[in-house]
């Protein structure tokens, strides 16, 4: 574990938009022609992003700034803050101002949250696993959408759990193909790792076996990552580890075996599923015209044809 610290909810607004911007260009670059054909241009409208389920927001800004980019004249509130528990039925935030734009900016901005509150509510699901008053902690990985890094980041951190590294350069873990690229030998790998590293850096190993534990905490890692050990190894590793490094435990983690490993021990659990299988939220966007008798409702969790 690379980032110890508890980190801020903050996401940067230049890559947000960046983001957001390169969305839009992907559903708006000709235009909307079915609200263009449809929708008075005068017309106003004010619209709901209503959750579906039971679910964990995260995202709400970036949903909000989604409007912002495609005109200024839409108005955002938030109804909930990112991290909250919302339930089915509720209103996460509203827009309000001119109706096609509002329809325009309507699927980009809920794939991001429906994207985001989905890799919320799966960190919320690890970290509750966790017993009561454990210090262990979940963590993610680098197992993110392409581009979408910061924002899935976020979003973990918003279902309580911490950050691994944010890139390569943000801290030094010796992995399997390190250790082939230095002549197959574990010890040989860390010993250049801590001869190279400066004297903030912490130096984690990947092992598979407990011969490559014994190895990796000798030449001095600072952290170890059990890769894809069953249960009765991890124990036993955590034995030859206790007071000498950090434990990290990684590989295909189920969320019944978190509380066992909790229960072992070990200080993080890193989950890859958390941002590369975490199921869209069911959040729809829920438009009012002039009548406020007439809903439409737009954009469940399946993609809007």
């Amino acid at each position: 574990m690379t980032e110890g610290r508890e980190m801020t909810n903050a996401i940067p607004l230049q890559r947000m938009n960046r983001l957001i911007d390169e969305a839009l260009e992907e559903d708006l670059a000709l235009g909307d022609l079915t609200t263009r054909l449809l929708v008075d241009e005068k017309a106003v409208g004010r619209a709901g992003a209503i959750a579906k389920q039971d679910l964990v927001a995260a995202g709400i800004d970036v949903f909000g700034a989604a409007f912002a980019r495609v005109d200024a004249n839409v108005a955002f509130h938030a109804e909930v803050e990112d991290g909250a528990t919302v339930e089915s039925g509720k209103a996460l935030a509203h827009v309000e101002g001119p109706l096609r734009s509002i329809l325009a900016a309507e699927r980009v901005a809920l794939n991001f949250l429906q994207r985001l509150c989905g890799v919320a509510m799966l960190t919320r699901r690890y970290a509750d696993a966790l017993p009561a008053g454990s210090p262990t902690r979940i963590v993610d990985t680098r197992k993110t959408t392409p581009g979408m890094r910061a924002l899935e980041r976020h979003a973990v951190r918003c279902g309580g759990g911490l950050n691994h590294r944010s890139d390569l350069s943000g801290g030094i873990i010796v992995k399997d193909n390190h250790i082939a690229a230095c002549g197959g030998f574990v010890a040989d790998a860390v010993l250049r790792a801590r001869r190279g590293a400066g004297p903030t850096h912490r130096v984690e190993c990947e092992v598979t076996t407990l011969e490559q534990l014994d190895e990796a905490i000798a030449a001095g890692a600072d952290t170890v990552m059990l890769d894809n050990m069953d249960l009765e190894t991890i124990a036993r590793a955590m034995e030859r580890a206790v007071g000498r490094a950090a434990v990290e435990v990684s590989g295909r983690v189920r969320l019944e075996d978190v509380p066992k490993l909790a229960r072992l021990g070990v200080d993080y659990i890193s989950v890859g599923a958390l941002t590369h299988s975490a199921p869209a939220a069911d959040v729809s966007l829920e438009v009012e015209t002039g009548d406020s008798s007439r809903k439409i409702g737009f954009g469940r969790s399946r993609p809007r044809k």
